[in-house]
């Protein structure tokens, strides 16, 4: 098993994405790459806590390549605006792929240059070293799957999901 922390703007997005994908093991949403201790997702909402919303994504690589999960990624976030995907602005919203060695860094930069010829504008996405993941809170887990019916799961969520789902058919699990 892999386990890739990937953040490309709102965790629930993300999330929603890969829990659909064949391999997948588990995804759980969370925060990382800032400067506060156990952080809230209130206090990670108001930008002051350096921490980006991310998910771990843990996956079995004989069943879907690593190069796969980070293509995904690239494809259902906007990695050309910095801290900002949609509505939702501030650093907590940033592009950030974080890595626990060498190897994942490699992937990830690799990933990010397939990336390139994707987008018009500038990849913008930082690939950092993982220090710490902090779970969110329950509420926050499987959000999409426990809210279906909410705006921004039917507005913001369900457009990501069927890009996804078009670009990627072959690694999606039945709903």
């Amino acid at each position: 098993m892999i386990e890739f922390v990937l953040g490309g703007g709102c965790f629930w997005c993300t999330e929603a994405v890969y829990r659909r994908i064949k391999g997948v093991k588990s995804v759980v949403s969370g925060y990382s790459g800032g400067t506060t201790s156990d952080p809230t997702y209130h206090q990670v909402s108001s930008g002051d806590t350096g921490h980006a919303e991310v998910i771990k994504v843990t996956f079995d690589e004989k069943i879907i390549p690593e190069n796969v999960i980070l293509d995904i990624f690239f494809l259902v976030h906007n990695p050309t605006t910095l801290n900002q995907q949609g509505a939702d602005v501030g650093t907590q919203y940033r592009s950030i792929m974080l890595y626990a060695d060498t190897d994942q860094r490699v992937l990830f930069e690799q990933a990010a240059e397939r990336a390139e010829a994707l987008w018009e504008n500038p990849i913008v996405t930082s690939i950092v070293p993982l220090e710490v993941f902090y779970k969110a809170e329950d509420e926050h887990q499987d959000y999409f799957n426990k809210n279906p019916e909410a705006g921004y799961c039917q507005v913001v969520i369900e457009p990501k999901l069927s890009k996804a789902r078009a670009a990627y058919s072959e690694w999606f699990a039945e709903d």
